[in-house]
């Protein structure tokens, strides 16, 4: 009676019923997989979870996009800076030696950062990184509550410890704290043949990859929600680090892991303008 009203066959109606319920069910199965993958990477950002899930899924990317701006999953971008360098002392600073440099292969460029995680029981804790600029991959960390050189120090002998290349010149790139700066510091990188680079201006720009590199590890793994206590952070940052190196896609590597990234000589790093990249909200 209804599709004789309405002026439609039978056959119309059940065609529509039938694609309906086809729809429905590719949905249904996008968001299950989706959140799968997100139990590991919580803000994941759409580009890369299609990427991920490219031969699993039934529907394309701006299908996706569409689906989880109603499902309210797409991921907006936290913007949250707290300093953590001191750069007025009297220690000897070093120039910039990376800001018109091509980044062509890995163990090329190291740049450095120190971040916060905070918890609740034990205040503060500080994240101190090595991250290799070409393939994103982080080569060495120390969590603790203290922003010592000492601290420091053994995130870099941790990277250390992990080349890949040694043969290879390398640079190492940092801001110009007190950490970076220190004697204990400076002559750890020299005696290793490593050749010492830092900002000049206090342009987050001149440590962008590593200001981005904190940044998805605050933002998409959890680390900048207030955790327990420190061992929790300590297990939670471990973690973090495993997954975000062997799991996570990178843009500029060609949706390549950092650990796959590592392990060749041969791509070119993808490039953005900087005025673009800041702007995405969902990346």
């Amino acid at each position: 009676m209804f599709c004789e009203l309405f002026g439609y066959s039978k056959q119309a109606y059940y065609k529509a019923q039938t694609q309906h319920c086809s729809v429905v069910n590719k949905q249904q199965q996008a968001k299950a997989l989706v959140l799968g993958v997100r139990r590991q990477m919580p803000r994941l950002g759409t580009r890369k979870l299609h990427y991920l899930l490219k031969d699993e899924l039934a529907i394309g990317r701006d299908k996706l996009f569409q689906l989880l701006r109603i499902e309210g999953l797409l991921v907006g971008k936290r913007r949250r800076y707290t300093v953590t360098t001191n750069s007025k002392h009297w220690m000897r600073k070093y120039p910039n030696l990376i800001k018109d440099i091509e980044l062509v292969r890995p163990e090329q460029v190291w740049v450095a950062d120190i971040t916060y995680i905070d918890t609740n029981e034990d205040g503060h804790g500080y994240l101190h990184l090595i991250t290799d600029a070409y393939s994103k991959q982080i080569m060495g960390y120390e969590l603790c509550g203290n922003m010592e050189a000492a601290s420091t120090l053994k995130a870099l002998q941790m990277a250390i410890a992990n080349r890949k290349y040694n043969d290879q010149a390398l640079i190492h790139h940092s801001d110009r704290g007190l950490q970076y700066c220190s004697k204990l510091y400076t002559d750890y990188l020299k005696d290793n043949r490593i050749t010492i680079s830092m900002t000049e201006n206090g342009d987050p720009y001149e440590n962008a990859i590593a200001e981005r590199v904190n940044g998805i590890l605050k933002d998409e793994f959890g680390l900048s929600e207030q955790l327990n206590n420190i061992n929790e952070a300590m297990h939670q940052t471990a973690q973090s680090i495993r997954i975000y190196n062997n799991s996570r896609p990178h843009l500029s590597c060609h949706m390549l892991t950092p650990v796959q990234m590592h392990q060749q000589k041969e791509i070119k790093l993808k490039s953005y303008n900087k005025k673009a990249q800041t702007s995405l909200v969902d990346v």
